[in-house]
């Protein structure tokens, strides 16, 4: 790797950690600048797992007073993300590397859908007093599974898949459900990159530099993102997702 090769993985790892705090999508940025400095499509997909995870451990942290009376909430979810994690994960070990692309595209614009109706829907449920379940129900519990897959396999906008899930299933603002979307796609990436780490081909020269600014990135976007107004976010959101649907498909 040239230092310029080892800037540029340095300067995307900062990007997709604020990008992944805030959002969601970080893979999109260090996904093909891994593959652009010459790595496969399956040892870059396990490297940028690995490197990713202490952006999303740093973003989690960042958000902790939006956690505030969300621990049941975490350990009932919690296990389910690591649930999924690790099914994606054996997944990208044993299926061919296309397997899961041709819906992924399909799923992201149903997330940027829930994410721009939550308002509404809130608003209607409010209306008819019949507010989202706290606890999210069944539906969160099963999407937060197949969520967990998806983000073992690939991760691509994992986090707009969780915030249009849990944005419309419970009573909790944005801020709050981005909050615990990072602590559930941190155990996600956790549990992924333990298992890459030991069964995928892992280059171990790029994990340190994704992490480093993996690390720097999820601790900017979790100092500041607070700071950026629900609907700035929501809209944010969605154009994350819209550019994952078009990259996806093209």
């Amino acid at each position: 790797m040239t230092p310029g090769e080892a800037v540029a993985v340095l300067a995307s790892g900062v990007a997709a950690g604020g990008i992944n705090t805030l959002v969601g999508s970080g893979t999109l940025v260090t996904f093909p600048t891994l593959l652009a400095v010459g790595l496969s499509p399956v040892t870059a997909n396990a490297t940028n797992t690995i490197g990713l995870v202490m952006g999303s451990v740093s973003g989690a942290w960042g958000y902790r007073r939006e956690l505030a009376g969300q621990r049941a909430r975490l350990l009932r979810l919690g296990p389910l993300s690591a649930l999924g994690g690790l099914i994606g994960g054996v997944l990208l070990l044993v299926l061919p590397d296309d397997a899961f692309e041709a819906v992924v595209p399909v799923l992201v614009a149903i997330a940027c859908v829930l994410v721009l109706l939550q308002p509404w829907l809130a608003r209607r449920m409010a209306a008819r007093d019949r507010r989202p379940a706290h606890h999210g129900g069944a539906g969160l519990a099963s999407g937060v599974v197949l969520t967990g897959v998806y983000g073992g396999y690939f991760g691509a906008a994992q986090g707009v898949l969780l915030l249009g899930l849990m944005g419309s299933l419970l009573d909790e603002s944005l801020h709050r459900v981005n909050a615990a979307k990072n602590v559930l796609a941190a155990i996600v990436n956790g549990v992924a990159a333990v298992l890459f780490a030991f069964a995928a081909p892992v280059d171990w020269a790029v994990v340190p530099l994704l992490a480093a600014g993996a690390l720097l990135g999820g601790a900017l976007g979790g100092r500041y993102g607070r700071r950026i107004p629900a609907p700035v976010l929501r809209w944010l959101i969605v154009a994350v997702g819209v550019v994952a649907i078009v990259q996806l498909v093209l």
